[in-house]
């Protein structure tokens, strides 16, 4: 840990803990960020340079190594989804490749934060297989016309332009057939369809994206068309490693301060809880995992930093560390009994927030499959990493 990097990380950490998470009651209450104390806390973090870290400093953005993004990624895990993405932006890396007059409708208005984007791949077919999507695009002239419908895309009814994959190429699909397209949120043919309200990440909206006979420009292309799969596959390690790896360490690192805190404080039968071998187990038992996990974390970025291939690797961190959340956050409920399941106390929450990380950017089977399908082929490689 260079100084540098000491000071980012407190940084961080001492306006997540100080200006961030007092809002996380209101915000899961209410749906939603209060406008006013969202311009003042977005503005704030961009002043400080924290917004949109995870961007190149040639687009505007922070600039960081995997291992910095890491590390900051750990801080922001520590308070809610819904806030990390309106107060630091949630930029999608796949928009380094917008090419020519894109980059300055797109790209260098959304790492500002003048603009949002959201992600539309998922749809009630197509969730792990994104490859089985059956929104089409088809070329008409000067035009791309989209049909089909997205759901669960976050930030979907606030968004003001979407990157949406479509199927180009029924034949090749996922090999040379899906594309992303720009669009717009005023396009003609282009509409937000039903709300989805979600268990956690409150905050914030999930709904669904209807395409009837979209027409959008043929420049919108993000990328190459045919190449959409590839570029969301090269940009998903990336997502996958730092905004789920590192945010549920610093999601269970929270939890686990909790308890500690809790140990130490409560007292039953004359003595604090702290001093029981059960209370003990589960804080002693949270603690290895998480720095097992973090450990897992750091080193893959470092990996990925060198130039490597780490693809199995970040399918390992993305399980284990999901996983880990879960049982730390459910033994924090247990640590605080009655209080842990009250909505007085953060924990009811992070635990409804940490179920989804099992689910999203691939399950915890499709994880087990890919892992297990590359160890049988290749070996385990624990080289890369040291």
């Amino acid at each position: 840990m260079t100084d540098h990097k000491n000071l980012l990380v407190d940084t961080v950490r001492k306006f997540v803990a100080t200006e961030v998470q007092p809002l996380e009651r209101e915000v899961d209450e209410l749906g939603y960020i209060p406008e006013d104390k969202l311009r003042a806390l977005k503005a704030r973090a961009q002043a400080l340079g924290l917004y949109a870290m995870n961007m190149p400093a040639a687009a505007g953005g922070g600039g960081l190594s995997m291992v910095d993004t890491c590390l900051v990624e750990e801080e922001l895990g520590k308070t809610s989804d819904a806030l990390i993405r309106r107060i630091f932006g949630q930029v999608y890396p796949m928009l380094m490749a917008c090419q020519g007059a894109q980059r300055e409708r797109y790209l260098l208005p959304t790492v500002k934060g003048d603009i949002i984007c959201a992600m539309a791949i998922t749809e009630p077919g197509a969730g792990s297989d994104a490859a089985a999507i059956s929104t089409t695009a088809r070329l008409e002239g000067s035009h791309w016309v989209i049909d089909g419908t997205k759901h669960f895309i976050s930030d979907g009814d606030i968004a003001d332009y979407t990157i949406v994959m479509a199927l180009t190429d029924k034949e090749k699909r996922a090999r040379g057939g899906i594309t992303l397209l720009l669009v717009d949120k005023d396009t003609p043919g282009f509409s937000v369809g039903r709300h989805q309200p979600m268990m956690g990440h409150r905050g914030y909206g999930h709904t669904e994206l209807v395409f009837e006979n979209c027409r959008v420009p043929a420049d919108r292309v993000l990328g190459k068309v045919g190449e959409g799969f590839k570029l969301i596959m090269h940009s998903v390690s990336a997502v996958r490693l730092a905004h789920i790896g590192a945010r549920c360490v610093g999601m269970a690192r929270r939890v686990l301060d909790l308890m500690c805190q809790h140990a130490n404080e409560r007292r039953q039968f004359g003595k604090p809880i702290g001093e029981f071998q059960m209370v003990q187990q589960m804080i002693a038992d949270s603690a290895t995992e998480i720095f097992a996990a973090r450990t897992m974390v750091l080193a893959t970025a470092a990996e990925i930093d060198r130039g490597h291939n780490a693809q199995d690797k970040v399918s390992m961190v993305k399980l284990y560390a999901s996983e880990m959340l879960g049982r730390v956050a459910d033994r924090g409920i247990q640590a605080f009994g009655g209080m842990g399941y009250s909505k007085e106390m953060p924990l009811e929450r992070i635990y409804r927030d940490a179920r989804v990380t099992r689910i999203y950017d691939g399950t915890s089977e499709i994880h087990r499959m890919l892992i297990a399908r590359s160890v049988l082929k290749n070996g385990l490689d624990l080289q890369g990493g040291i």
